[in-house]
C-alpha cells in the first residue's frame, strides 16, 4: 500500500505545478481557494486509489504464493525448501504473464520471473527451514532426560539463553 500511494503522490508532483501556474493569473481569491481544494481532492483520491491498488496486488501475489506452498506441501506431503522455490518461480510467473504487453514481451516476463522467483525464494525458503529447525530443536524428548520439554517461543527463548550463557 506504501509504494502504490508514494508512487501516486509523486507522479501528482507534476499535476501541482499546473494548479499553482493557475493560482498564479486568477486574482481571485475565492477562485484561488476553490482550485486549490480542488487539487488536494483530486490529490487525495489518486493517493488513496494507488494505496488501495497496490495492497490489493501485495495481497493477490502473497496469497498466490502461500496458496501454492501450502497446496505442494500437501501433495508432496513434505514442507521443504522446495515447495518455497516452486511457489516462487510460479507466482512470479503468473503474475509475469498478467503483465500488459505484446506476447512476446509477456513470455520474456514469464521467464525472467520464473527465474527470478526461484533466486529470490531458494535462500529465503533455506533460512526459514533452518529457524523452523532451531525453534523446533529442543521439542524432542529424549530417552535420558525424563523433563518434557518445553515447545513454542518460550522453549526457543530458553534454548537460545542456555546456549549463550554457554
Amino acid at each position: 500500500m506504501l509504494y502504490g500511494g508514494s508512487k501516486e503522490a509523486s507522479a501528482s508532483v507534476s499535476k501541482d505545478a499546473e494548479v499553482m501556474l493557475k493560482l498564479g493569473s486568477t486574482p481571485d481569491k475565492r477562485e484561488q481557494y476553490r482550485l486549490m481544494r480542488d487539487a488536494m481532492e483530486k490529490r487525495f483520491i489518486r493517493v488513496t486509489r494507488g494505496s488501495i491498488v497496490g495492497g490489493v496486488r501485495l495481497g493477490m501475489f502473497t496469497a498466490a504464493f502461500y496458496g501454492l506452498q501450502n497446496l505442494l506441501a500437501e501433495k508432496r506431503g513434505v514442507h521443504d525448501i522446495y515447495n518455497v522455490v516452486a511457489a516462487g518461480s510460479a507466482t512470479a510467473a503468473t503474475f509475469g504473464l498478467i503483465m500488459p504487453g505484446s506476447l512476446h514481451w509477456r513470455l520474456r516476463n514469464v521467464m525472467l520471473g520464473s527465474v527470478l522467483g526461484a533466486g529470490v525464494c531458494f535462500p529465503l525458503g533455506w533460512l526459514h527451514l533452518k529457524l523452523v529447525e532451531k525453534a523446533n530443536e529442543g521439542n524432542t524428548i529424549s530417552a535420558g532426560n525424563p523433563v518434557e520439554a518445553k515447545s513454542g517461543v518460550g522453549g526457543a527463548i530458553e534454548r537460545l539463553e542456555e546456549q549463550l550463557s554457554k
